[in-house]
């Protein structure tokens, strides 16, 4: 998910919500805006929010965005029987 070459990568995941990847996070300047983002991501319904939108550097250090998985429940249902 290209993180492999960045120095510190972090992922934001919840379920029914889009999952973020940043990369070249540095852990001494950027841990206030990796908790803005973990607010922010926390009233999301959907995770799913623009890089305009972002605070401070993770506007622009996004390696993936990754839609949620939407799951038919009716097929969901017939799988597990």
């Amino acid at each position: 998910m290209a993180g492999c070459d960045r120095p510190c990568t972090v992922a934001f995941h919840g379920p029914k919500k889009a999952t973020y990847l940043f990369g070249d996070i540095d852990p001494e300047t950027d841990i206030a805006d990796l908790v803005a983002f973990a607010r922010q991501y926390a009233y999301l319904h959907d995770g799913w929010c623009s890089s305009v939108d972002r605070p401070g550097k993770l506007r622009k250090s996004t390696l993936a965005r990754v839609p949620a998985v939407i799951v038919d429940s009716e097929t969901e249902k017939a799988h597990s029987s």
